[in-house]
């Protein structure tokens, strides 16, 4: 049985749009399930969705997930410099 803790949502990722959805989509390939948060803001003003500021769509997982989400991100950012 899963404990409660562990489902707790913990953000990994803060982002544009296309960045938000790439991770989770690279997130999702390595069977880790994600969601956006703030998705509605960075999508009908983009322009004031900067990278991890605010605006930015959050990228959240279970907090079970978080170190292998974690290298997925580190992996993604490193293509983002």
């Amino acid at each position: 049985m899963t404990q409660e803790s562990d489902l707790d949502p913990v953000e990994v990722f803060a982002g544009t749009s296309w960045e938000a959805g790439m991770l989770v989509s690279l997130l999702a390939d390595n069977d880790i399930e994600a969601y956006f948060n703030d998705e509605i803001l960075g999508r009908v003003a983009p322009w004031v969705a900067e990278p991890g500021g605010v605006g930015a769509i959050k990228v959240i997982v279970a907090a079970k997930d978080y170190e292998q989400a974690m290298k997925v991100v580190k992996e993604f950012s490193k293509t983002l410099q």
